[in-house]
């Protein structure tokens, strides 16, 4: 399918929407947690009290990255596009949704969302599950057909194939290693603007 065609975009945030700036080692090192694994989950096999700890520590050290984060080349052209043809844009990351809100305004993107529909790992399970993708098309009142996930881990691929939506991987270095879990790959959001017909 064309995706000029669809009417609903979800993106990542962090390394997608905009220019990455997370050492997730770093924050592996800083927690206390095995390297390798992912944050979330484990964080999650750690006792409730330590589990609530690291989850406010990690929610501090990501709010301290706001400031380093900027826009990503094409962003907010492409954001613009899809608005002025009356699309549903959301964000699903696994960061929290107030650091989300805080960088998109940092960003200067945050007028293309409504904070309704951007979401954090504390409002649906983290992706790869599909949970925050359908949650947005629910309250959107929209088919999966006319859906896409875009991303630049496996993580928003996975959960774009799980939720059957399109799925476009965005990977400024070109490389694109889970190309198998996309239907698209582009080096740029300004490879997705069209322009005026």
């Amino acid at each position: 399918m064309d995706l000029r065609a669809l009417r609903h975009w979800i993106f990542d945030l962090d390394g997608t929407l905009t220019l990455a700036v997370h050492d997730f080692d770093a924050l592996r090192r800083d927690l206390g947690l095995p390297l390798g694994q992912p944050i979330l989950e484990a964080v999650a096999e750690r006792p409730p009290d330590e589990a609530q700890r690291l989850m406010r520590e990690l929610d501090l050290l990501e709010a301290r990255l706001v400031e380093e984060t900027s826009a990503a080349p094409g962003a907010s052209e492409l954001l613009g596009e899809l608005a002025s043809r009356s699309c549903r844009l959301g964000i699903l990351t696994r960061n929290s949704r107030e650091n989300a809100l805080a960088t998109l305004e940092h960003c200067g993107l945050s007028a293309h969302f409504d904070a309704a529909d951007v979401l954090g790992r504390d409002e649906v399970q983290p992706k790869p599950h599909p949970a925050g993708i359908l949650t947005l098309l629910g309250s959107w009142s929209a088919d999966t057909s006319a859906a896409v996930m875009l991303g630049d881990f496996r993580y928003d691929l996975e959960a774009g194939r799980a939720a059957g939506v399109m799925t476009v991987s965005v990977d400024p270095g070109g490389a694109h290693p889970f190309a198998s879990l996309a239907d698209h790959c582009v080096d740029s959001l300004a490879e997705l603007v069209i322009g005026p017909p």
